[in-house]
């Protein structure tokens, strides 16, 4: 009980948090231009190599007191959110396996909560990139595009989903594209970005029939919101650009939790 409900989850939080410094890496290097791939992490202010004592995630942030060791420049709060938020990702995608993960044939029984945790990942690196850039990166996109695809086509091929239903998935897909490119040419790119256009083609293969209304509909709901929010509270003015992104992504989650009985409970009201 103890292993199962407290070390495997502290463990995988940590490890989580791991592979959220590396998203932050990933994240600034996308800002400044520089390879993620090469050189140690720095200093973004003094461009001083951080010692792998003051990189430890999480707790290096807490014991420098958010400043670098020795320029002593305020550090970005991002790098211990997205720690954060991927160390609890891990956490939930452990607990929450047993709502979601429930193909027992090989190699599913790895491949789908694998699957999952990589989708997140993803998902979780658009949405901070484009509240920090205003912008949808567009190699996440193709990474996602290029998981999902390949999936829905192993589950074909092993016969766990049936060819009809992978051809209703591009169909969403494609129907959430030309709706999101349709906004994007009327409203001229004001009222959201190509970068959501393209996002929309990955989402909706993801998400499929029905869910993807589901979808559609939660994010410009969860963005009217937030949008009227903060024009009540005067944090933006009407014509300011607020990143869509983020909403696209807690669309999805709503989607993909609730969006059978969302849907259902339409059907209901209009029959």
């Amino acid at each position: 009980m103890l292993f199962t409900f407290f070390l495997v989850p502290l463990f995988l939080f940590f490890f989580g948090a791991a592979v959220g410094s590396f998203l932050n890496v990933i994240i600034y290097r996308s800002e400044t231009g520089e390879s993620w791939a090469k050189g140690r992490s720095h200093c973004e202010s003094c461009k001083t190599l951080i010692a792998w004592y003051d990189n430890i995630p999480l707790l290096s942030f807490f014991i420098l007191q958010g400043q670098c060791r020795k320029c002593k420049t305020p550090l970005s709060i991002s790098h211990p959110v997205v720690e954060g938020l991927t160390g609890a990702l891990f956490v939930w995608w452990y607990f929450a396996g047993f709502l979601f993960f429930k193909l027992t044939q090989q190699p599913f029984i790895v491949l789908q909560p694998l699957f999952w945790l990589v989708v997140g990942i993803i998902l979780l690196m658009i949405l901070v990139i484009d509240l920090k850039q205003m912008v949808i990166p567009d190699t996440a996109v193709a990474l996602l595009f290029v998981v999902v695809i390949l999936y829905r086509v192993w589950l074909v091929a092993f016969h766990v989903m049936k060819p009809e239903d992978l051809l209703l998935s591009l169909s969403s897909m494609a129907g959430a594209g030309l709706v999101f490119l349709a906004l994007f040419l009327v409203t001229r790119g004001r009222g959201i970005g190509f970068g959501d256009v393209k996002l929309a083609l990955p989402l909706g293969l993801l998400l499929g029939w029905p869910q993807v209304l589901v979808w559609i509909f939660s994010s410009f709901c969860l963005g009217g919101l937030v949008g009227a929010g903060l024009l009540a509270l005067k944090k933006v003015k009407l014509k300011t650009a607020v990143p869509f992104g983020p909403f696209l992504v807690a669309g999805t989650l709503i989607a993909l939790i609730w969006g059978d009985q969302l849907f259902g409970w339409y059907v209901t009201l209009i029959k």
